[in-house]
């Protein structure tokens, strides 16, 4: 609509009430306490004649902190109403007693030799044995941090060299890649610039460049390293000569570390476009569902929007020195790492259990957990009593990161990877997901994934209902980048253009007390919310005997979990009717 334009003399007609009230401060009388009396209405018959009384109906008040996964939403919604809120309503979706987590003790020590246990190494001769449901079940143990799946592209025929330098280059050499710029050292060390201590903080600095001239970077790297025989010759020279020096009495301040050249890492390269990456991205339908990059029992295919390198393909071009540092995975989902080639790459993992204690070593190193950019020293984690896998990524090997490891990469030799996360339709994941959207929003983190949306989602996916209207996407709070559902606190950001912000309440708040300016607006109709909650149903879980043979590990005989099942948490409810309690 076009705004008439008046002088400052001209008068604008308007009906006496709308001129003395401003319609948006009529949200203050949200803040009346409103009381109301149910009546009934019954049918009886007095004389022949019909007739009605009125019958007050008792109303059973139940109070808020007494609600469980049992109460109706009708109920949850009464409680809501009848709760005296004085301050910001805050709760956790997460409830103790339905924790599915392992059991695993933390502070009993263990013995210097089992500080590295064996890495789990399944062997694929088939794709039968790639579409095994024996092979979901064992990924997906919570008592398994880290899966390597050997011989998975020969099993199931992949043409890897869909995702080879070349390829890539003849495809599209025109495509931006990330570079990072770092230190090469060895995988087990992590020294400071002045190379006089081993330190957490993992410094690298960020450029843009293309696939074909980082091709031409990765192929110069290694016409290089053919000069290594002369290198090495060179320092077997320089240590004979050190050793006589040392005889003579001659000696040189050789205590500090030798900084490592300077090498460049193709990272978070997106192959999310189907029509640019057509063959590569058809190649991996072949995976077993559960590790395709979109699938129905994947929680991450119900987001409803893209988020880059999670529910879309991301590929990483290397050289040796290559460096991922220390991470978990967005809100803790599982993630998918196919090692190209031709080189290997050197893993290290840490079961979940472990991550607040490796959080503690970060903060005493100076350097964030979740923003940071850390690369653990091995000895700070034997030192505290955390175990660590490490092994060899070989060509060809996927690499399954369970829910919530923590987990850091070096490459070995000249290679590429590609990686994507992946979400399991089961409690372990979904509550390892939650944790860490309630730790991020208690940390000012953003949450990339909206658990809150994904929920939603999945609660109706489950009563085969499609929720969400196709590429809406989740909405985060402009200021404090918390999740915002349902009720989206709006306000003009520039009114020429037609832009608008999204707030949380709070936020909203925080800016106009009394909303002034504020549009709310509701994406569903509580009565739709009301029904999906009443009819999500708990699974019972169910478990079945198996056998499998791994790599130095002994697996017969493990009870997995064979169902997935959610547990419909009250928080998500209360979400919705903030807006209700006040």
């Amino acid at each position: 609509e076009k705004k008439n334009k008046t002088g400052p003399d001209r008068k604008i007609n308007r009906p006496p009430l709308l001129a003395r009230v401003n319609l948006l401060n009529l949200q203050e009388l949200s803040k009346i306490p409103l009381k109301e009396l149910r009546i009934c209405l019954v049918r009886v018959d007095s004389g022949g004649r019909e007739t009605f009384i009125a019958s007050e109906i008792e109303q059973k008040t139940m109070p808020l902190n007494a609600i469980n996964i049992k109460n109706s939403a009708t109920e949850v919604i009464q409680a809501c109403k009848g709760a005296n809120i004085k301050s910001k309503f805050r709760e956790s979706y997460l409830l103790p007693a339905f924790s599915v987590k392992p059991i695993l003790s933390t502070e009993t020590p263990i013995p210097r030799e089992k500080l590295n246990p064996p890495t789990p190494s399944i062997y694929l001769e088939s794709k039968r044995d790639a579409f095994s449901p024996v092979l979901l079940q064992f990924c997906t143990d919570p008592k398994n941090a880290v899966t390597v799946i050997r011989g998975l592209a020969g099993s199931l025929r992949l043409n890897l060299g869909l995702f080879s330098t070349k390829s890539l280059v003849e495809a599209n050499s025109e495509h931006a890649v990330e570079v990072r710029t770092q230190v090469q050292q060895p995988a087990d060390e992590n020294w400071n610039h002045s190379g006089s201590a081993q330190t957490w903080p993992c410094e690298s600095s960020r450029s843009h460049t293309t696939i074909a001239k980082y091709a031409q970077y990765q192929a110069s790297s290694f016409q290089e390293s053919l000069q290594v025989e002369i290198v090495t010759m060179s320092a077997s020279v320089g240590s004979e000569i050190n050793s006589i020096s040392r005889l003579t009495g001659v000696t040189s301040n050789s205590e500090q570390k030798t900084i490592g050249k300077i090498i460049k890492f193709g990272t978070n390269i997106d192959l999310s476009d189907p029509k640019r990456w057509k063959l590569q991205l058809q190649e991996l339908l072949k995976l077993p569902a559960f590790m395709r990059v979109s699938s129905s029992a994947n929680m991450l295919s119900h987001v409803g929007q893209t988020i880059l390198g999670m529910n879309t393909v991301q590929l990483y071009m290397k050289v040796p020195g290559s460096r991922t540092p220390g991470h978990q995975e967005n809100n803790n989902f599982c993630s998918v790492n196919i090692n190209i080639g031709p080189g290997d790459c050197e893993w290290f993992a840490v079961h979940e259990q472990y991550w607040k204690a490796i959080s503690d070593l970060c903060e005493k190193h100076t350097v964030d957990y979740l923003t940071g950019s850390w690369w653990p020293v091995l000895e700070d984690l034997y030192r505290s009593n955390i175990p660590v896998y490490r092994f060899i990524q070989r060509p060809g090997d996927l690499v399954w990161i369970n829910a919530g490891t923590v987990h850091w990469v070096q490459a070995v030799g000249w290679c590429n990877n590609i990686a994507w996360n992946v979400g399991p339709l089961n409690a372990y994941q979904y509550q390892l997901a939650l944790e860490r959207f309630e730790w991020n929003e208690f940390k000012k983190v953003k949450s990339i994934v909206p658990m809150i949306h994904v929920s939603w989602n999945v609660a109706h996916l489950l009563k085969m209902i499609l929720y969400r209207v196709k590429d809406e996407p989740a909405y985060y709070c402009n200021e404090c980048d918390v999740e915002v559902f349902n009720l989206l606190f709006v306000t003009s950001e520039n009114s020429s253009r037609k832009t608008y912000v999204v707030h949380c309440e709070d936020c909203a708040r925080e800016q106009s007390p009394s909303l002034s300016g504020v549009v709310v607006l509701e994406q569903y109709r509580i009565s739709e919310l009301m029904n999906t909650y009443d009819n999500f149903t708990l699974v019972r879980q169910t478990f079945i005997r198996t056998h499998i043979t791994c790599e130095n590990v002994t697996c017969s005989n493990i009870l997995f979990d064979f169902s997935f099942f959610f547990i419909r948490q009250k928080g998500f409810i209360f979400s919705i009717l903030e807006f209700i309690i006040l």
